[in-house]
């Protein structure tokens, strides 16, 4: 639904934030980011939340229901509400104790000897400088007005994958039967 304009872009996403924080707060949730991006589909309004113990699907419902009344006044197209996901980029003093001790990866503007990716645990951050502490125990530390992103790394190890069967003999009959039939269309499509 486009709404009427009454702000510029960067007015909009102060004016959602304004709106959207007290809510967020309100519920129970956390307000993440608001973006507002032109897409194919048209202006896109993405309003970002999360919670302790992790977002449902009804909780993002009921945000988004909550909030849409409330921008009558900014100028978009189609509004989401959407988790941040379990990568979440680290911004925020929040978000750096949630990922204190945790391997995150650095990444620069511009190349720093030669690279523009860095990966170690997260040790310590804040309004100046991100430092990790790197595989060999060096610690590296970088110019916040270097960085361009700051991301968790999510490692799996093979208990996370224990719940999960796969049976090769199934795979490979399910893969035949669909190659059977694909030749089965050919051979009639080649008939008419």
């Amino acid at each position: 639904m486009t709404k009427k304009a009454n702000h510029s872009k960067g007015n909009s996403v102060q004016f959602v934030e304004g709106a959207a924080g007290p809510l967020a707060e309100e519920m129970g949730l956390e307000l993440v980011e608001v973006l507002l991006q032109k897409e194919s589909r048209g202006k896109c309004l993405t309003v970002f939340v999360d919670k302790e113990g992790g977002l449902t699907l009804d909780d993002c419902e009921k945000y988004h229901k909550a909030l849409q009344p409330m921008l009558e006044s900014v100028d978009y197209d189609i509004m989401e509400v959407s988790s941040p996901g379990v990568d979440r980029p680290v911004k925020t003093q929040r978000d750096f104790e949630k990922n204190r001790g945790n391997v995150v990866e650095v990444h620069l503007y511009a190349p720093l000897n030669g690279s523009r990716l860095f990966r170690g645990i997260l040790e310590d951050m804040n309004p100046s400088t991100v430092t990790l502490s790197g595989p060999e125990g060096e610690t590296m530390s970088f110019d916040r007005k270097t960085v361009s992103l700051i991301k968790p790394v999510i490692e799996l190890e093979e208990e996370d994958f224990e719940d999960i069967t796969f049976d090769e003999a199934e795979a490979e009959d399910a893969l035949g039967e669909e190659m059977e039939e694909e030749t089965e269309e050919e051979t009639e499509e080649s008939r008419e």
